[in-house]
């Protein structure tokens, strides 16, 4: 069953997401990682935000701990963030021709 994750990094700005993004070798607008299904961050008052739908709970969590929380450590984020879980109904991602 498809999970929806809410990442919640106090401290962390827009610049340091974009440093992560670019060592994992994700650019705007490219597919995500394999699982991944859906993603979008935002800024906000004392941090960042990020929202992700995910095939599964456990693919989320071996990507967040393997590659994404690292690189936060080496860029000088070291709160842990914040994770809520939610059960997916339904989910949309892209678009198709002519509809």
């Amino acid at each position: 069953m498809a999970v929806g994750v809410q990442i919640y990094f106090r401290g962390a700005t827009l610049e340091q997401y974009d440093q992560v993004a670019e060592v994992l070798g994700l650019l705007p607008g490219s597919p995500m990682p394999w699982q991944g299904l859906f993603h979008w961050v935002t800024k906000t008052h004392d941090g960042i935000r990020v929202v992700d739908v995910w095939q599964s709970r456990d693919a989320f969590e071996k990507f967040l701990d393997e590659k994404v929380v690292p690189i936060y450590r080496d860029i000088g984020v070291t709160d842990p963030p914040e994770i809520e879980f939610f059960d997916v109904h339904n989910y949309f991602a892209g678009s198709r021709r002519g509809v």
